[in-house]
């Protein structure tokens, strides 16, 4: 295999020539097996490219799973389609998980928040499935919970961490471009009426509001560690359009993390001065957007905050039906997928809000788990969270504490750990934990702040 990978365009020309060989040889032969043949020679080429470029194919997929192309897909082909796309996409994270733990190595991480559905899907089985969920559903249901961490279990080199960490920062940017032609042509607008106008891009609101999360984390560690101009800029236009998407939750931690970062958070390339004059800039700018406010209500982050600041978009009328099943099994819940089994998809509750998800993830692992699998989920993601960033250069560590505090908070109102977003988001964790500070430069002293004409 090192003989192989060693010499990739040789090595891909020669089996593509081999696998396509025989698959016309066999389709001589036993012509109906042509057509499955010829697939499964493609899929094993594409399947060696990405093995001899697995940076280069992962990066791609993040973009596209960023985008949310299974809502355009979606829009275009029939909702029927919908789910088939994400599993389509979460599937390819899967292959791509396989060929990078065969290309860099497998890392068995112990604390990785993934083992908790494992472990409920072993407790729901014992303990019995909700009514309706069968052992495929709930199997299934742990696959895509487990997915967004699929690269956690990979030895990624720093080279892969690094075109990772580029990507997710120009992911929201890229997705708006992407829908340009779609725009022009009428297929699918950019902004969306959803209680006043949202940007939606390709997806949804929401989606492309939880992608610009980690987008917005991920220019903050860069410009802390390189202090960049293009870093600063691409952090103002992730936080823009994070508040054109109309998604108040995630524009409140977006906004708590960045401004605790850059008043408490020390830097040698990104000079306090600076940081200051950045966040009093953005102050200044609260009075105008007071104004905006009254004018532009057609505007959705506008509109909530003026006439709706107490409402929680039917999510209050989504959690009685998950409290009470979550009450009828407090210990060990129900088994996982449990939280789509609650409320029926052909209620008139579905039928108002469109979606039966818990939109609360603590409520959903309260059915699912109960009170053992919430707990030991929350552990593991405390433990995985302290252990990991511990190597870290002291910046990036706090600001990827910040992060993770601010993400337990969004899971009391968002599907954060279920919804393609997560793999975009966990995918950019395993970059930055892929990334520790050598313990010898970990013990150096700090150096002084260097003049503000070198920061970005």
């Amino acid at each position: 295999m090192r003989a192989l990978l060693s010499h990739p365009d040789t090595a891909v020309l020669g089996a593509a020539a081999a696998l396509l060989a025989a698959a016309l040889a066999t389709g001589l032969l036993i012509p109906p097996l042509f057509t499955l043949l010829l697939a499964a020679s493609v899929a094993a080429g594409v399947a060696f490219l990405a093995l001899c470029f697995p940076v280069a194919f992962c990066v791609v997929w993040l973009m596209v799973t960023g985008m949310s192309v299974e809502m355009a897909f979606a829009d275009i082909l029939g909702d029927e389609l919908y789910p088939r796309i994400i599993a389509i996409m979460k599937g390819i994270e899967i292959g791509l998980g396989v060929l990078c733990i065969l290309r860099y190595g497998l890392k068995l991480d112990p604390l990785c928040p993934a083992w908790a559905f494992v472990a409920m899907l072993a407790i729901g089985l014992i303990h019995g499935l909700y009514p309706g969920l069968t052992p495929t559903d709930s199997l299934r249901s742990v696959i895509g919970s487990v997915t967004p961490f699929m690269f956690c279990f990979c030895r990624v080199p720093r080279d892969w961490a690094d075109a990772i960490i580029r990507a997710v920062k120009w992911t929201p940017l890229v997705a708006l471009l992407a829908c340009f032609p779609f725009a022009v042509t009428g297929i699918r607008p950019y902004f969306v009426d959803s209680g006043g106008a949202r940007l939606a891009g390709l997806g949804h609101p929401a989606f492309l509001a939880n992608v610009c999360l980690p987008a917005i984390y991920a220019c903050l560690i860069q410009l802390y560690r390189e202090g960049r101009r293009g870093d600063l800029f691409l952090l103002i236009t992730n936080g823009l359009i994070l508040a054109l998407t109309g998604a108040r939750a995630p524009l409140f931690y977006a906004v708590t993390v960045t401004g605790l970062s850059l008043l408490s958070i020390h830097s040698t390339v990104f000079a306090t001065r600076d940081r200051l004059i950045l966040v009093l800039s953005a102050l200044a700018l609260l009075p105008v957007l007071a104004i905006l406010a009254v004018q532009l209500d057609q505007v959705r982050l506008f509109n909530v905050v003026v006439n709706e600041a107490d409402n929680l978009s039917g999510r209050t009328l989504l959690w009685p039906a998950f409290e009470d099943a979550a009450a009828a099994s407090p210990w060990f819940g129900w088994g996982v997928g449990a939280g789509n089994a609650v409320i029926p998809p052909t209620s008139a509750i579905v039928q108002q809000l469109h979606t039966w998800a818990a939109h609360n993830e603590y409520l959903r692992i309260a059915v699912e788990g109960g009170l053992f699998g919430r707990t030991l989920l929350l552990a593991l993601f405390a433990g995985w969270v302290f252990v990991h960033t511990r190597a870290l250069r002291p910046a990036e560590r706090r600001i990827m504490r910040l992060a993770f505090i601010a993400y337990a908070g969004h899971a009391a109102t968002d599907n954060v750990l279920i919804s393609t977003p997560a793999c975009v988001m966990f995918a950019f964790v395993t970059a930055v934990f892929a990334r520790p500070e050598p313990p010898n430069r970990l013990r150096q002293p700090r150096i002084a702040l260097p003049d503000s004409s070198r920061v970005a």
